[in-house]
């Protein structure tokens, strides 16, 4: 059978760390409450002359050259991001032109923290039927840039970082290595719960991240349980066949409350909340490479994505790795 095969991850961060201490020295809040409520102990956040694209190229790069691939053999390019360079072209199209992978698709995405399983969804889509051989799939956000620094209940959770995998379409066994099963969900009705409040054929603004923390944390530990069992279903194993789950890190809270409701053990879930905080469609590829090259997940390791954001957005993927 075609499947998509993760040949390699990347990820990248900008250079300033910003804590709880210097948040806490501009607004009204400490490093105990953001702790406490979130996990989240500090944040990167991107300087001048950091963007989503420089970000993403980094993370892009990296992830080539642990796949050992030629980025001339890249044929498909799609970008996970709420925070583009600009409203158009793609950002997906700087990074396929930095790295050199002209001549293919490329693309952005805007699914927000639910951007990278949206993104993979359709590279494993796209792969399996042939329109491309080999993908590299990205998230990467400046959500610094649309925060409201005022604002403690948003602007402590968010930082800005990049992540990436290369899939290329392979043939394997059954048993073998690659995406099982990616399922992806949606709901409009709660817009208001979790958005920006500009947009170019709104306000003609970029606008700034609006968010009812309590209504978002009830609905994410309930549909990522749900979709999380659901592609379990799919492919015939339960949690207990999981090796590994790395979860969107919005909230070290929902983080541990969704493994608890599915029976997972907390070891087995990979956690970089504390260090790069919300990093939006960034925060799953970027936890994968961290564990990857860390050495925790390993070549045969069953290991199951999740994310949810704002739409809402949702979904989750189970590969092999």
């Amino acid at each position: 059978m075609i499947r998509s095969i993760i040949r390699g991850s990347g990820s990248a961060l900008p250079k300033r760390v910003v804590t709880n201490a210097d948040l806490a020295a501009k607004v009204d809040t400490s490093d105990e409450w953001i702790v406490e409520r979130t996990g989240i102990r500090q944040r990167y956040i991107a300087g001048e002359g950091e963007t989503t694209g420089t970000l993403a190229i980094e993370a892009g790069r990296k992830a080539l050259e642990a796949a050992g691939m030629d980025p001339k053999s890249i044929d498909l390019i799609v970008l996970a991001t709420a925070t583009p360079d600009q409203t158009f072209p793609s950002t997906a199209t700087k990074v396929q032109d930095a790295l050199g992978c002209n001549g293919g698709t490329a693309f952005d995405l805007a699914a927000v923290c639910s951007g990278f399983l949206y993104a993979l969804g359709v590279a494993d889509s796209m792969l399996r039927s042939g329109m491309a051989k080999r993908a590299l799939v990205i998230g990467a956000e400046t959500f610094s840039r649309i925060l409201d620094w005022e604002d403690r209940t948003t602007c402590v959770l968010f930082g800005d970082g990049a992540g990436a995998m290369v899939l290329e379409a392979a043939d394997v066994p059954e048993d073998g290595p690659g995406v099982l099963s990616t399922k992806l969900h949606s709901d409009g009705e709660h817009n208001q719960l979790l958005y920006v409040d500009g947009g170019p054929s709104t306000t003609q603004t970029v606008g700034k991240v609006r968010m009812k923390g309590r209504e978002v944390f009830r609905h994410a530990v309930v549909n990522l349980a749900e979709v999380l069992t659901e592609v379990l279903d799919e492919v015939g194993l339960t949690a207990a066949d999981v090796d590994w789950v790395v979860p969107h890190q919005a909230n070290a809270r929902i983080l541990d409350a969704t493994a608890k409701k599915l029976g997972l053990p907390p070891e087995k879930v990979i956690k970089t909340v504390e260090l790069h905080a919300n990093t939006s469609a960034a925060s799953v590829p970027l936890a994968f490479d961290v564990a990857v090259r860390d050495g925790r997940i390993k070549p045969g390791d069953l290991v199951m994505l999740e994310a949810m954001g704002g739409g809402f957005t949702w979904g989750a993927s189970l590969l092999r790795y």
